[in-house]
């Protein structure tokens, strides 16, 4: 019979999560990882596998709390339009109210992970999708609607989207200024004919 686990799961990926997030993938240790989750090496190997497992774990465990919550409260409720600015105003005040301008786990991955990792930047790129995915949904439903104009194709709509999220999380990194993020943002929205964001 297996033993019961003797930790927090959630607490010990917890404290995954924030090294990684902290240091990146490649500049983070085992060693470094197992004092974080206050672990022995061993318990640590035995209960996620190795340092790529125990990322993608810590990432699901990221994801599930973040950016997967976010896109699934957004969708229900509110409309179509409002979701897209709503969600790039929340990315905003996310990178800006971390102080040690940290931008997003995800997408520090994706520009860290190189390739001789092809699994995991296939996991990488697959999560990323679901960014450009909602975005979509959003220009179609919207659209169909008539609440969003017609012009680009939905898809074009989507990826612009999509690459002025992306480029707010990485500008957050180096020039945390709130009236660069929110430009990029405006300029984008305004290109598509949608509403500007919410108030901060």
């Amino acid at each position: 019979m297996a033993r019961p686990r003797k930790f927090d799961e959630t607490a010990v990926l917890d404290a995954a999560v924030d090294r990684f997030w902290t240091q990146g993938y490649e500049a983070t240790s085992t060693r470094e990882l197992a004092d974080s989750m206050r672990m022995t090496l061993a318990s640590m190997h035995n209960a996620f596998g190795d340092k790529r497992a125990l990322f993608r774990r810590a990432l699901e465990h990221y994801l599930d709390g973040s950016l997967r919550a976010r896109i699934a409260r957004h969708e229900a409720t509110v409309s179509p339009a409002a979701a897209i600015a709503g969600f790039l105003r929340e990315s905003i005040e996310r990178s800006l109210g971390d102080g040690c301008w940290r931008g997003c786990l995800l997408v520090n991955s994706a520009l860290e992970v190189g390739p001789d990792n092809p699994d995991l930047r296939d996991f990488l790129n697959a999560e990323l999708t679901t960014i450009e995915d909602f975005f979509r949904r959003c220009i179609v439903k919207g659209r169909q609607s008539g609440a969003i104009p017609a012009g680009i194709p939905d898809d074009d709509a989507a990826r612009l989207l999509f690459s002025t999220l992306l480029g707010i999380r990485v500008l957050a990194r180096i020039r945390p200024e709130r009236d660069l993020l929110e430009g990029a943002a405006r300029g984008a929205l305004a290109s598509l004919g949608l509403p500007p964001m919410p108030d901060s």
